[in-house]
């Protein structure tokens, strides 16, 4: 009998590039590996026996063994990697037959990225997709729009699905280490089999399956260090710098300066930063993942744990994520596949209140102090309480030790979530399947918070303050069942169908309570039995709970490959529309036409690949929220009988029973095109799209006893273009790719409520003729220099001095009006960009790696909200650096940008009071997102088949105007939280920084 012999090599591609994963079998028989991450393969193979060598989108070779001990295999591209399988809702297509604007990232470009988050993974990597960080908070701050969809009180987040189960959140705690793909969906051809869910753009993320052949383990590792560059930070007044601010201001206003101002020297040397006393000088963070995949002969394994420990950059904060996934499939025969999947995971947050406005985030609060305040007291080492100058030297408030609140405040989530499915497909002949699945999600959250005795997060709250304690308690669980069949045939060689017909269900519960409880004896006991009183206003419970059903289909079509043809159809039963619109239909059409495979093209050489495409349909948001159709009830007012007073219940909203969903009708034209032999890859995207029938709460007539009645109303107009280029710049030695692309997204309101045509979010305005949520105030034109500039301007009648800040006057009445019917406020900002893009680069040289990624945006703005404050000249809060400059005399008018101290804000209060220009900056920015420098060793081991070793940089360098803080991404509600609102996006308050990340790793390979 012939002996086998150890038989090692490496799979490429023509072009070079190691193939992962390819697989390496013997033929005839159910031996087998698979390549490792740098292409290299190990299989004991005898004499004259075949190898085949394989992987998607190459063609396959077979090998005849003939004794040799290594052997390196290139393998050529198959139609160009036209052929790649590419997940689509419901299914998977052939790239090249797709008619819809489907963007793939893949393995292969997101392994290499040691970044915590999936939506870090693709910040800049895809057209007509906008991703900002908007705090740097750990496991939060992603905020995704695809091609600019908003609403006016519907959500606008996209809508997420894994493996197939459309997840009830987002995927901000998903461990990145678990994904194999992600397929981004855009348009209505693309997203129409998602219905009245799917207006937002719809994210496919598919999880690590088993591939390849036999077992393969692999093991990364990466730690680092974050750190707050100084650059962006708030550039405030130092403590000599304050002091002297405030002695002038009494000097200016020919009143006696008070002691602690007279000689501001005495501060030398004695600043106090408070903001930078938050923020640790380099806060550590590691990553395991332990990944084993197994391809056996009838049955497919994945496994990845994972486990994450990051302590953030501000003090006290901590996040930890545990994760598992275990994927598996069997055949029980050739005609029978059934699989399970399971992913449970722990994440642990400690974050103390630092996002937010004044009395809710202490980094806001932070900038405000006065440096002259104390951190600590004299001996160095001991926190002050509390710092409360006397009110003679116009310190108004009392300001908390805001590094006792970030240590002893606490703000714990701790959350389990279970995201498991079980399926089975059922093929009784060839090309009609049959699938069904049943997907679950159970979602558990804890939180509590403590606000000690010691220590606030709020201004002008004295120490001790009243102790405060809330706990809440979250459970979620969502189940859906989906059943489908598929047929696919070709006939006469030239006709090739797929007909997918479908039914769901999908069920959702949430139950919540909440208790807080205040005044305890002792803070180390702050337990519910330790507190005097427990507060009832705040101690509440509910419950949630919506249900979907659905009827899908499609029909895919296409004649000799080249001629294509998608039709979709959704019917959505949702109980979250009124009873008179309980069903929604969505409909969409596609078609394409690869023009490189007429024989007119042959002469064009240079054209590898071209295609046209365009897709016209509709689609839906329903993220209305539940019982809005609904006449609620308020079961907590009280009636009079004669003189007693009794418990009671009165209507506090209307029924509407037509509320239905927002309607997105979109249209979509495409073009891809590849040039000489796919070293260029080009696409583009025209589309446009209405969005109608938005939910928003409208003002009814007083007399029918409410003031709101929610209702579809109005419509807003979307279009844009999406670029996008990949090339591959050298081929030799050295290759080098480059990834690029740039979207233009714009958006305008067409349409309000009857006999409305504005509606106002905080400092913003959205408007009918204009873009949505745009920045809304008066325009300042500099200061009034003397007395006759004063007398020949328009000014704010009896408040308008020499050196006070002078407005426009739009309505050329004379005279400064703010509000009313003589209103010279005005559209003063944009917080949508012209454009958004991003670019990059690989390079591989022999064992060696490395990429760079660049995204960026241009043309927005952001509403500095510390402005509102910290340029307060009445100087009861830190200055801003630019104060300094102000206007102080005639001969000494400063830069125009603030006026003068006499007077103050206080008694004008135009400055500090009124929203104006001044508050908004050009927030246009580029920044290098990751830099990696990798070498593989590709030989062998006791230990290893193969390791990676790499040291990288994230959010390695940010180029920007904006002056307004370190992130120009940001934008937060009043409460730190979220994107700002629909009505108020772009505003700045001072959020979590986004760190810059150094890290070291390795990937090894058994």
């Amino acid at each position: 009998m012939a002996q086998a012999q150890n038989l090692r090599g490496k799979v490429s591609g023509s072009d070079g590039e190691p193939l992962i994963g390819a697989a390496v079998t013997i033929v005839g028989t159910t031996r087998g590996a698979s390549t490792d991450g740098s292409g290299n393969f190990a299989i004991d193979v005898k004499n004259n026996e075949t190898l085949r060598f394989s992987s998607v989108g190459f063609i396959s070779k077979d090998v005849v063994y003939s004794g040799q001990k290594t052997l390196n295999i290139s393998l050529a591209a198959d139609n160009k990697t036209l052929n790649e399988i590419v997940v689509v809702g419901y299914g998977s297509q052939v790239k090249k037959e797709i008619t819809g604007a489907v963007q793939t990232i893949g393995y292969k470009e997101l392994k290499d990225l040691p970044v915590t988050q999936i939506g870090q993974k693709l910040q800049g990597q895809l057209a007509g997709v906008q991703i900002n960080q908007t705090t740097g908070q750990p496991g939060k701050g992603m905020n995704v729009r695809i091609r600019g969809q908003l609403s006016v009180s519907a959500g606008s987040d996209p809508l997420y699905v894994v493996d197939g189960f459309p997840i009830t959140g987002t995927i901000g705690a998903m461990n990145p280490d678990e994904i194999e793909d992600i397929s981004v969906l855009k348009d209505a051809a693309s997203t129409s089999l998602y219905g009245s869910r799917a207006a937002n753009g719809v994210v496919l993320i598919t999880t690590k399956k088993g591939k390849g052949s036999g077992t393969n383990v692999s093991f990364n590792v990466y730690t680092g260090i974050q750190q707050v560059p100084m650059k962006g930070r708030v550039d405030m007044m130092d403590a000599v710098e304050f002091a002297t601010f405030k002695k002038e201001s009494y000097e200016d206003a020919k009143q006696p300066v008070p002691a602690e101002f007279q000689n501001p020297s005495q501060y030398e040397g004695k600043n106090n930063d408070w903001y930078d006393a938050l923020i640790q000088k380099n806060a550590p963070m590691t990553s395991y993942n332990l990944s084993i995949t197994s391809n056996k002969e009838k049955s497919r394994t994945s496994l990845v744990a994972g486990i994450l420990d990051q302590k953030g950059v501000v003090l006290n904060t901590d996040y930890k994520r545990y994760s598992l996934r275990l994927n598996s499939a069997y055949d029980i025969s050739d005609k029978v596949t059934i699989g399970f999947n399971v992913a449970p995971q722990l994440t642990y947050d400690n974050t103390p209140r630092t996002d937010g406005d004044r009395g809710t985030g202490i980094l806001f609060n932070a900038l405000h102090t006065w440096p002259i305040m104390p951190i600590y007291e004299a001996d160095g080492k001991t926190l002050t309480k509390f710092n409360r100058f006397p009110a003679s030297t116009g310190n108004i408030f009392a300001y908390p030790n805001w590094v006792r609140s970030a240590q002893e405040l606490i703000n714990e989530t701790t959350t389990t979530n279970l995201l498991t499915n079980a399926f089975i497909e059922f093929e009784p002949i060839k090309g009609l399947k049959f699938r069904s699945s049943m997907n679950g999600e159970i979602l558990r959250t804890k939180f509590f918070f403590f606000n000690p005795s010691t220590a606030t997060s709020a201004i002008n709250v004295a120490i001790p303050t009243t102790a405060v304690s809330i706990r809440q308690n979250i459970e979620n669980l969502s189940w859906l069942n989906e059943n489908t069949v598929t047929y696919t045939k070709t006939l006469w060689d030239d006709h090739k169908f797929e007909v997918l017909g479908g039914y769901t269900s999908q069920y959702f519960r949430q139950e919540s309570s909440q208790i807080q409880a205040d005044t305890y004896a002792d803070d180390r006991l702050p337990t519910i039995q330790g507190a005097i009183n427990i507060n009832r206003g705040a101690t509440v419970s509910g419950v949630q709970e919506w249900g979907l059903i659905s009827y899908l289909a499609r029909l895919n079509y296409n004649y000799k490959g080249k001629y294509l043809l998608n039709a979709a159809i959704r019917s959505d039963g949702s109980s979250r529309f009124g009873s008179n619109n309980r069903w929604g239909i969505f409909p969409s059409i596609g078609a394409g036409w690869v023009v490189s495979d007429e024989e007119f093209m042959k002469d064009m050489p240079a054209v590898s690949f071209m295609k046209i495409r365009a897709s016209l349909g509709e689609i839906g948001n329903n993220n209305i929220g539940n019982y809005t159709h609904y006449a609620l009830i308020n079961n907590t007012v009280n009636g009079v009988f004669g003189n007693t007073v009794a418990p009671g219940a009165s209507v506090s909203s209307l029924a509407n029973p037509n509320l239905g969903w927002e309607k997105t009708r979109q249209f979509d034209l495409g073009l891809d095109l590849n040039l000489w032999n796919d070293r260029v890859n080009f696409t583009y995207d025209y589309y446009v799209k209405n969005t109608t029938n938005l939910l928003y709460s409208v003002q009814i007539a007083q007399a029918s006893g409410f003031g709101n009645f929610n209702d579809n109303i109005g419509e807003i107009k979307f279009w844009g273009h999406e670029f996008a280029v990949n090339t591959k710049n050298t081929t030799g030695a050295v290759k080098w790719t480059t990834n690029a692309n740039i979207s233009f997204n714009r958006n305008v309101v067409v349409a309000l409520a009857p006999g409305i045509d504005r509606v106002y979010g905080s400092f913003h305005i959205t408007k009918v003729g204009q873009p949505f949520g745009q920045f809304y105030g008066v325009i300042a034109d500099g200061v009034y220099k003397n007395a006759a500039d004063l007398a020949n301007s328009p000014q704010v009648p009896g408040r308008s001095t020499v050196g006070s800040i002078k407005l426009k006057d739009f309505n050329g009445n004379g005279i400064i009006d703010y509000g009313g019917n003589a209103d010279d406020r005005t559209i003063m900002g944009n917080p949508f960009p012209d454009f958004v893009y991003g670019i990059t680069n690989n390079v591989t040289y022999k064992n060696w790696d490395f990429n760079i990624i660049g995204s960026g945006s241009y043309g927005n703005q952001l509403l500095v909200r510390h402005i509102y404050s910290t340029a307060n000249l009445d100087g009861v809060f830190n200055m801003v650096d630019g104060a300094k400059y102000r206007f102080r005399s005639e001969a000494n008018p400063g830069m125009g940008m603030y006026g003068t101290t006499v007077g103050g804000g206080n008694v004008t209060g135009i400055e500090r009071d009124w929203m104006n220009s001044r508050f908004v900056a050009d927030a246009s920015y580029f920044t290098i997102r990751n830099i990696t420098l990798g070498y593989t060793f590709t030989k062998p081991s006791k230990v290893y088949k193969s390791l990676r070793v790499y040291a990288s940089c994230q959010q390695a360098y940010v180029f920007t105007n904006y002056w307004g803080g370190p992130n120009p991404e940001t934008s937060a509600q009043g409460n730190g939280q979220g994107d700002g609102g629909n009505l108020s996006p772009g505003v700045d308050l001072s959020n979590y920084p986004v760190p810059r990340t150094f890290t070291i790793g390795a990937n090894f390979n058994f």
